[in-house]
């Protein structure tokens, strides 16, 4: 349980340090679709197992506050699990948002439902690409994960 603490605190510091460096993001009504490819680990409390987890990430901006839109997430390893969750991202300060969804999760010949919240601080470069550091707790009928990174993405 050490390794998902220290990977949190590190993320939680690496965002309040963009946080305080960057300005208000702005609104882009002309720049409502954002696709995002996520590279990070999958940590699994219950196997004390971390694994390399590859995602993609697409959200449509219903206003200021509010997107929507789908994250499918593999996770490789002795795991070997793919997550596809409908998604809201709430975007309440700056770059922060909070995100929330259900899907469900394969896991061999298995299916689970699988709910998540998340947060992740979207740091905007060159107007229309994109990094954020992401750190989010998934829950399920199998087994709970962790799963944490860096997706770098582009609005249009």
């Amino acid at each position: 349980m050490t390794r998902p603490i220290f990977v949190s605190l590190f993320m939680l510091v690496a965002m309040s340090g963009s946080a305080i460096a960057q300005v208000d993001v702005e609104f882009h009504e002309d720049r409502r679709h954002h696709f995002s490819a996520l590279i990070g680990g999958s940590y699994i409390d219950a196997a004390d197992e971390t694994v390399f987890t590859l995602g993609i990430d697409y959200e449509y901006r219903v206003n200021r506050l509010l997107g929507v839109g789908f994250v499918a997430e593999q996770a490789f390893g002795d795991i070997d699990a793919t997550t596809l969750l409908a998604v809201a991202d709430i975007h309440v300060w700056r770059g922060l948002a909070f995100q929330i969804g259900p899907g469900v999760e394969f896991v061999d010949d298995e299916t689970y439902a699988v709910g998540r919240f998340g947060a992740l601080y979207e740091i905007e470069l060159a107007g229309e690409i994109t990094i954020s550091p992401q750190i989010h707790y998934d829950f399920s009928e199998g087994e709970d994960a962790v799963v944490f990174g860096i997706a770098i993405g582009r609005a249009f």
